[in-house]
């Protein structure tokens, strides 16, 4: 099972479009910082992001950005983080 590492940062118009994106984006990965999340995701759970992101969003007026960062278990992410420490995503149980 191929996880990669993603940033996913967005700008959302819409106040209630963002709670939205907000909730969706809680249950696929670990909040960094206002609008930017961390997430560790196959092939599947990409594509399902994907999928219901494509459906919320309006695409003349919001704007979702996702930085594929490679292979989870062949990459060391190197981030510079003022303030707050950083820490990739770690694997987790996915309970459902």
């Amino acid at each position: 099972m191929d996880e990669h590492l993603y940033i996913i940062t967005y700008d959302i118009s819409d106040n209630k479009r963002w709670r939205r994106v907000f909730k969706l984006m809680k249950a696929y990965g670990e909040w960094l910082q206002l609008s930017v999340f961390q997430c560790r995701l196959n092939r599947k759970r990409h594509a399902e992001l994907l999928a219901t992101l494509d459906e919320i969003i309006h695409h003349d007026n919001d704007h979702v950005l996702m930085l594929d960062l490679g292979v989870v278990d062949n990459i060391t992410p190197r981030v510079v983080s003022l303030g707050k420490a950083f820490e990739a995503v770690k694997r987790e149980p996915v309970i459902v």
